[in-house]
């Protein structure tokens, strides 16, 4: 452990920082449900986008980034599309200010907007709130594994053994220290609600910042004394029917990591992850931390701009530093500790980069901004949570007259249950990409069509929603148990992408049944959200009803204007990803080339979308 007296300090101020913001923004929050939940829609967009995006830049994801950065180069700009990150592409250019237009608390309230308060509605509203618990409990879990095994290079355990008066297995103990640092984000979330979350971020996205250029400077250095030796093909980022990155004769367990990862045939990889993609982002945010964000904006317009600011802060911060951390750890390879119950775990090849290379100070900033981001992720999503259950649930079903102070006592008791059940899922996964997988490409699969068709299709009904969403998420639990053993070839943990198709064929079909075996919603229902959220798509007979009571109304004709916004926001994305990696490898014209390509899709963007955001 290098941990320095500099560094213990700057760890201990920044968790003594997040208890201070939820003990004085305490009282803010608990006005009314609003001000806890959606921060009263009082914060601005930007303070919004800061603090998504330093959600989004946590201890997981990161160590996963940086494992795929070291192995596959400049390639793994694209593996992310499993999120898929261009998502924020489509909120940015449209569907924030969609979603933003209802005004509602959580995504299964905003269900009555779009389906009314009869049967299938309330179906509907059901499933919305199993899917959003079942997910949100999904990413505490992923976030409370990563973050254990993080923190577990920097407190190893034969130092912390004898002071404790019980046996833990070590396979379990990321899970231990994962409880023990929990308890930081779980309180400032639970007192502070979404403001002293917002305000907590901004802290972490500050420090993130100031590590990330510090550990990019600290890794351009060294390439200046030492030669970055690596695989052909490994410092581009395009690629053929295969990845052709052969580590063999430089460092061959990474050989091995790539066949368990299942990424070798890349274009067939690639072409089911973009189209599963496309089709996920057209569906809208899933109900997490990131539609919360959404809907506690101060308005459409201001909701559209904050989707967009997220990408632009935070992928040239986060990629320095990933960029940063790979190339150290390529090369110093040897100097790296990756041995995890006898086996070697590329997954701590962050922690490890980080206790080896960062010095005293910068290494405390690391740990304290990683730890933030750690709470950021888990509060946000833990807020969600907290969110659905309070107002889907508690407020709906349990108690619809509560008093504040019921609804801020209920608030506390149902986010301490939430961390639990989070906690026990925790102790099954077997590490951070498999429950990562689970998520993106199970889970987020069988979401898929419903949340897809609610959009754009006005036939479709509450029932259709409900059998969708149930046949979706039954495919997402039963898949994992049933396909590893009848294809054994395919890594388990990418097998659910590869059966993706199969997996929206049977939602699909859920949908479509369940839609034309019932009426269809209530025409009253159907004009109201097609005039409130003006969405473009197979909206005719509804169009005509609208325009027949109100001749001036004017459809959305932004269809095509939206889609060419979503094409350059996705390239500039991207391009924003590639320039900072660029950079640290030290590729300036390729950097300056990246760079180029960003500012002029800004300047086109100004006109094609920036200066048409409209409530």
């Amino acid at each position: 452990m290098k941990l320095h007296s500099i560094d213990v300090i700057i760890i201990v101020l920044y968790l003594v920082s997040t208890v201070v913001i939820g003990l004085v923004l305490k009282n803010v929050a608990q006005k009314n449900k609003a001000a806890y939940l959606l921060g009263g829609n009082k914060l601005p967009w930007y303070m919004l986008g800061l603090s998504n995006a330093s959600g989004m830049f946590d201890i997981s994801g990161t160590m996963w980034l940086v494992t795929l950065m070291f192995v596959y180069g400049l390639k793994s700009i694209w593996i992310p599309w499993l999120w898929p990150v261009f998502n924020q592409i489509f909120l940015m250019v449209y569907l924030s200010a969609w979603l933003r237009r209802s005004n509602v608390t959580t995504g299964a309230e905003w269900i009555g907007t779009r389906f009314g308060f009869k049967r299938g509605a309330e179906l509907s509203h059901n499933i919305v709130v199993v899917f959003a618990l079942i997910s949100c409990l999904g990413f505490l879990a992923y976030g409370f594994i990563g973050l254990g095994k993080f923190i577990e290079i920097f407190i190893p355990w034969e130092v912390v053994s004898p002071h404790i008066p019980f046996h833990i297995a070590p396979e379990y103990v990321p899970h231990l220290y994962g409880i023990v640092f929990t308890a930081f984000a779980v309180f400032y979330a639970i007192m502070g609600g979404m403001i002293s979350i917002v305000w907590a971020d901004l802290i972490q996205f500050i420090i993130m910042t100031i590590s990330s250029v510090a550990i990019a400077i600290i890794a351009m250095k060294a390439m200046a004394h030492h030669e970055l030796i690596v695989p052909n093909g490994w410092d581009s980022p395009f690629f053929g029917r295969t990845l052709e990155i052969d580590w063999g004769h430089l460092i061959k367990e990474v050989n091995q990591k790539i066949a368990e990862d299942g990424y070798s045939l890349f274009s067939l990889f690639f072409g089911l992850m973009l189209m599963k993609g496309i089709l996920l982002s057209a569906a809208g945010p899933a109900p997490n931390y990131d539609m919360q964000k959404i809907l506690a904006t101060k308005s459409p317009k201001d909701a559209a701009k904050m989707s967009g600011f997220v990408s632009v802060v935070l992928m040239p911060v986060r990629y320095l530093m990933i960029a940063g951390f790979a190339v150290l750890a390529i090369l110093f390879y040897k100097q790296l500790d990756l041995l995890v119950a006898g086996k070697i775990d590329f997954e701590q090849i962050l922690p490890s980069a980080i206790n080896e290379f960062a010095p005293a100070g910068i290494l405390g900033l690391l740990l304290a901004g990683l730890l933030a981001a750690f709470n950021s992720t888990f509060a946000g999503t833990l807020n969600a949570a907290q969110a659905y259950v309070i107002n889907d649930i508690y407020l709906k079903y349990i108690k619809p007259e509560a008093s504040n102070k019921n609804i801020k006592f209920t608030n506390y008791a149902i986010g301490l249950i939430v961390v639990a059940i989070s906690i026990i899922f925790g102790f099954f996964a077997r590490n951070v990409n498999s429950i990562l997988q689970w998520i993106v490409s199970g889970l987020f699969g069988g979401y898929m069509a419903a949340n897809v068709l609610k959009w754009y299709w006005w036939r479709f009904n509450g029932q259709g929603y409900f059998w969708g969403m149930l046949s979706g998420i039954a495919s997402a639990l039963i898949f994992p148990e049933i396909l590893p053993p009848l294809f054994p070839d395919i890594p388990k943990d990418i097998i659910l992408l590869y059966f993706f198709p199969l997996m929206l064929l049977i939602s699909l079909i859920g949908c479509i049944a369940g839609t034309l075996l019932n009426k269809p919603t209530d025409e009253e229902v159907l004009k109201s959200f097609y005039k409130k959220v003006r969405p473009w798509g197979f909206w005719k007979p509804i169009h005509e009803k609208v325009l027949a009571e109100d001749p001036g109304f004017e459809r959305n004709r932004n269809f095509g204007r939206d889609m060419f916004n979503v094409g350059l926001g996705t390239v500039a994305q991207t391009a924003l990803v590639a320039a900072p990696v660029f950079l640290v490898i030290s590729q300036f014209y390729a950097m300056a080339a990246a760079l180029t390509i960003v500012l002029v899709i800004a300047i086109i963007m100004k006109k094609t979308w920036w200066n048409k955001l409209e409530d």
